[in-house]
């Protein structure tokens, strides 16, 4: 079995220039570092996304988004991960003023390799010290995080908690925006693989022959532009867990190779024939019935069974309303403090807006609607002009009782046991959205639970 070379750090390469990229590429690679690219500075926002590299490694002059832009643009995403501009030797004066903006450093074109290599390692050298600190100031880098108390994301949580130690391949299903990504990385964490690599690859960015070179790697000459060995996705997940996003978009001639993998955790490289051995744990998920897709033949029916040892079913948001207001605490907290603003509060109306609504994009939604809210706020309360235009002319309406034949009494009840449940719990929330104090709340409660045919 050949060695798996450990990794050094990911690098994402951008520049206009094919033949630049190329050579960096080729350069970093023989180094032993992952190296991703992209043509301009739109694909690469999107790879940073994706592949979230330890260093942005960009040309300064590029056109439609400059390195600037990008350079502003990337911070914003992760204000720890170092940039270095590429740049002629007549645009120093920009660079230089770029690394006053946030840049850590640049290198001057013609690339003298050596000072290339020097200014990598110390970038990727960096990143690695602050998560160092990070860790040892007790401060981790956020992990994943699964929000939710309801009785679905409980049951959720319970499952992760049982399946994460094994080594069963999972399948976790859910709409977009569910969270699948956080169920797979808290799978990894609750496993023994937790000091691995936990690898991510998004199945359906990709086409057929570029997905199965970053599953498997490729030789140098493997085809045009293979400029060296690439070691794919399952060779730099050895020792840990591959994350397969969106697995029911996979080509049927892909689908064999994972099969394969999973029979016997053996692959070649594309335009090689060295058998490799690794050691990875695969999750994967689909926003598709994969059974479905097994019944009109779109998907083998023996890889799906080898993929749903354990299937993992994500309710959408709203199938669990009662989660709504406390992810939007969190959220807003979160934005306030990335913002460095003081934290808002909601107004009543935006609290009813925000249970009210179906949520077609589930928590991914949510979170965005709450960014929104704080960056366009202007004081200290988020008004529902704050929300975006989609919320705030909703006329989407809560679930509401059937009103004839009850008491005022019941539907009294009702409204009160409902919108705790929206909060989480929380009695000062359910309170103001009520519009009545806290202390009438908490008498409800206690006369709803002294009475034996009632069930709070």
């Amino acid at each position: 079995m050949p060695c798996v070379q450990g990794r050094r750090g990911r690098v994402l390469v951008v520049d206009d220039d094919a033949d630049v990229r190329a050579g960096v590429v080729e350069v970093l690679r023989e180094t032993g570092y992952e190296v991703e690219t992209a043509p301009d500075g739109f694909r690469a926002l999107a790879k940073l996304t994706e592949c979230e590299p330890d260093l942005l490694l960009t040309d300064l002059k590029m056109p439609g988004m400059d390195g600037i832009e990008l350079m502003e643009r990337a911070r914003k995403l992760d204000p720890e991960r170092p940039i270095v501009l590429m740049t002629a030797y007549a645009a120093i004066e920009t660079a230089v003023t770029a690394m006053r903006f946030g840049a850590l450093d640049y290198v001057v074109k013609p690339i003298d390799v050596d000072a290339l290599l020097a200014t990598v390692a110390r970038a990727v050298e960096q990143r690695a010290l602050r998560r160092e600190l990070t860790v040892a100031a007790g401060q981790a880098a956020p992990g994943p995080e699964m929000l939710g108390t309801s009785p679905e994301m409980r049951r959720v949580h319970e499952l992760v908690q049982r399946v994460g130690p094994s080594q069963a391949s999972v399948l976790v299903v859910g709409e977009s925006g569910t969270g699948k990504e956080l169920v797979a990385a808290a799978l990894h964490q609750a496993s023994p693989r937790a000091e691995g690599p936990f690898v991510k690859l998004h199945c359906a960015a990709l086409a057929e022959t570029l997905l199965e070179s970053e599953l498997f790697g490729h030789e140098r000459g493997a085809f045009t532009g293979a400029l060296g060995r690439h070691h794919g996705r399952f060779q730099q997940a050895h020792g840990g867990t591959l994350f397969l996003d969106e697995i029911g978009e996979v080509s049927p001639s892909v689908q064999v190779k994972l099969l394969r993998f999973l029979q016997e955790r053996q692959f070649e490289r594309v335009g090689g024939n060295e058998t490799v051995t690794v050691d990875v744990r695969v999750i994967a998920a689909t926003n598709r019935d994969l059974r479905q897709e097994v019944r009109e033949g779109r998907f083998r029916e023996d890889l799906f069974y080898r993929l749903n040892v354990v299937s993992i079913e994500l309710p959408p948001l709203r199938a669990r309303r009662g989660d709504i207001l406390a992810l939007a605490s969190r959220f807003l907290s979160r934005f306030a403090e990335k913002n460095g603003r003081p934290e808002p509060v909601f107004s009543d109306e935006v609290l009813q807006t925000l249970v009210k609504h179906s949520w077609p994009g589930n928590v991914r939604e949510l979170e965005n609607t709450i960014e929104h809210a704080v960056v366009v706020c202007r004081g200290d309360r988020i008004e529902l002009g704050d929300l975006p235009t989609a919320l705030h002319t909703s006329t989407e309406v809560a679930e509401q009782p059937v009103v004839p034949g009850s008491t005022i009494a019941d539907v009294e009840r009702y409204m009160i046991l409902k919108t705790l449940e929206h909060t989480g719990g929380c009695k000062a929330k359910a309170a103001r959205v009520l519009g009545i104090s806290e202390r009438k709340v908490q008498y409800k409660l206690h006369e709803y639970s002294a009475r034996p045919d009632e069930r709070s």
